[in-house]
């Protein structure tokens, strides 16, 4: 057993509601952190929709899943936030300015005992590092969308992360349910981004250069594959929002995304954000490629 007890998820958006609520499930002391009232608010209805797939996908009673919300409190208040955590899960937006600054305030406030491990998607933890303080507590550990049943955990250090430290973090991954996904050096996008994200370029060349739409893109990756969703599909369970920042991040000016951002836009201009809002290239809670005719000619 590690000494975890007390968790700090900063970020209650999609995927830090997610980590925080499969950590109070499985026990862990649980706290969302998040910029503002509203934030927070939106945090915590999050964790508690996550009631029916809980339910459906691994067959957790309502008995457990409101355990692992007893388990849990949210704050907008930094300080109270991380007062007693011995680790702090960064999920905050994709942005590096807005990361520099978190861990600059964050380095501040948490016990000097306190592990940081960021679920950054795309940057290594090196560039942060100076940051928080404490490089040698400092590490990544990046979740899969629907953290219950795409349990891994990519686990990430610096040259400067201490190796008990990191090998705590990967215990720690083992006692929330999660496979530890080991790296041996630093990797922008890990195993699992470094596999997918050439997918999503490639699905956003063919839409937004108009030579497929997204229905026949993810239809002929399915069919293909035999994989249960497209990348349309999986850019609706990331967000369009993450989507959209991670790809200007990585390509810049890069002319031939161009169309892929304006279309993007646009989508999110109209409250098209993704599975989180109801829609996005999908509608949902019942998407069309979820349906068995989906296939079929």
């Amino acid at each position: 057993m590690t000494n975890i007890h007390n968790v700090t998820v900063a970020g209650g958006g999609v995927l830090g509601s997610q980590i925080a609520y499969q950590s109070a499930f499985k026990g862990k002391k649980v706290t969302i952190y998040d910029i503002n009232d509203q934030a927070v608010a939106a945090a915590e209805e999050r964790v508690k929709n996550l009631r029916d797939s809980y339910k459906h996908d691994i067959n957790a009673t309502d008995e457990q899943f409101d355990a692992g919300l007893n388990n849990m409190s949210f704050t907008a208040d930094m300080a109270e936030a991380v007062k007693n955590a011995d680790l702090v899960i960064e999920a905050v937006p994709e942005k590096p300015s807005i990361k520099h600054d978190f861990y600059q305030s964050l380095a501040k406030l948490a016990p000097k005992d306190t592990i940081f491990t960021s679920n950054s998607s795309t940057y290594v933890p090196s560039t942060f590092a100076p940051d928080t303080g404490r490089p040698d507590k400092f590490l990544n550990m990046h979740f899969a969308n629907q953290v219950w049943l795409n349990n891994t955990a990519e686990i990430m250090g610096s040259e400067q992360t201490d190796p008990k430290v990191f090998n705590e973090i990967v215990d720690y991954a083992k006692e929330i349910g999660m496979v530890p996904i080991v790296l041996k050096k630093e990797q922008p996008g890990y195993v699992l981004n470094t596999l997918l994200i050439p997918l999503l370029n490639a699905a956003a060349h063919l839409w937004g250069h108009d030579i497929a739409d997204p229905e026949t893109v993810d239809k002929t990756w399915m069919i293909g594959t035999g994989a249960p969703m497209g990348p349309f599909a999986i850019f609706d369970v990331v967000g369009l929002r993450t989507a959209f920042n991670i790809t200007k991040e990585q390509q810049g000016d890069n002319p031939d995304f161009k169309p892929f951002m304006d279309k993007i836009q646009k989508m999110m201009d109209e409250g098209k954000t993704g599975k989180d809002s109801g829609q996005g290239f999908y509608t949902y809670p019942n998407p069309a490629f979820a349906d068995p005719n989906f296939l079929k000619a």
